[in-house]
């Protein structure tokens, strides 16, 4: 099932952001160091949580509006706050907005001020919890 958009809440981000670090990231964690005998010690574990889902658009494809970037920046404003990401091809995840600077955009063009519809070029940080 694809549609024409991804789902943050009851936000709709277009579709030609693209899940950037969809494949920069291992399920399972592993560590390697040597004993005092020299023999290779391996742990690993599975993570629980974790996981980058970065949304970006780019200079072609993926331009969000200025009015959508507000409703994500109020939804990023709640440090405790979970979501629901639905991406366009129907897979589902738990989110909340990543540390740091989970929201950044550039407007296309550069407009004194910006009306409500005007397209940005914007990245959009997230973590599985």
């Amino acid at each position: 099932m694809s549609t024409t958009h991804h789902t943050l809440g009851l936000v709709q981000i277009p579709r030609g952001m693209v899940w950037a670090d969809e494949f920069n990231w291992a399920e399972v964690d592993r560590a390697a160091e040597y004993s005092i005998t020299g023999a290779l010690l391996i742990d690993a574990a599975v993570r629980q949580a974790g996981r980058p889902i970065t949304l970006e658009g780019s200079d072609s494809a993926g331009w969000i509006t200025r009015a959508t970037l507000l409703q994500l920046q109020a939804l990023a404003q709640d440090p405790d706050a979970t979501h629901a990401l639905t991406l366009a091809d129907g897979r589902a995840f738990t989110v909340s907005f990543a540390p740091g600077t989970p929201i950044t955009a550039t407007p296309v063009a550069r407009p004194e001020l910006p009306p409500s519809h005007h397209p940005y070029v914007a990245t959009v940080r997230l973590i599985e919890v």
